[in-house]
């Protein structure tokens, strides 16, 4: 799995990968391993790490359209149910879609609401579930050479350079970094 050598596999796959593979399943029942589950695994575990991130960048607004209180009960009572990661996960899901909405204003989370789900939701993705970005362990450097790579080109656009601005967004692609200008300020990740 970890060197992609094997004849059914088209690539490598992490550890976390395959850790959160295993967890879509229940602990008694068979997994069937294939290129497209795996891969969907990989995709479904970065959705789960970016929400964690995000959830960091998100507002508190005046009530919520979600019930915080109540996905916090199901995943615990999904964990409950002789340990049915499963359905633990689909909660968790579901959490990150509301991170998602309300980063994008299409949702609202109260202040109460927000500082439970901070407090609960990587708690189960990375305590609970054993999850953690590979990506992004150890490189707390890089994280703040990115910072100040942005900054240089938040200063580039605020001072209507945009030939330096653009210079910097697509050296940065071809390297394999996504750039994205949001209304909360500019965020990266890697490819």
């Amino acid at each position: 799995f970890f060197s992609g050598s094997h004849k059914l596999l088209e690539q490598a796959y992490s550890p976390m990968t395959i850790r959160f593979f295993i967890l879509q399943a229940h602990y008694r029942s068979p997994v069937d391993f294939s290129n497209e589950g795996l891969k969907a695994a990989e995709k479904g575990l970065g959705r789960l790490l970016n929400a964690t991130k995000t959830l960091q960048r998100i507002s508190a607004g005046a009530s919520s359209t979600s019930d915080i209180g109540a996905l916090k009960k199901a995943f615990y009572s999904a964990m409950d149910d002789d340990l049915n990661t499963a359905i633990a996960l689909s909660h968790l899901f579901e959490a990150a879609r509301i991170i998602n909405s309300v980063h994008a204003g299409t949702e609202s989370i109260s202040a109460n609401d927000l500082e439970s789900l901070k407090s609960f939701f990587p708690v189960f993705v990375y305590d609970i579930l054993g999850l953690k970005d590979e990506e992004s362990a150890g490189h707390d450097d890089l994280d703040a050479l990115m910072q100040m790579i942005l900054k240089v080109r938040t200063d580039a656009k605020a001072n209507k350079d945009f030939a330096t601005s653009d210079k910097i967004r697509d050296e940065l692609a071809a390297i394999g970094f996504k750039i994205k200008d949001e209304k909360s300020g500019t965020t990266w990740n890697k490819d």
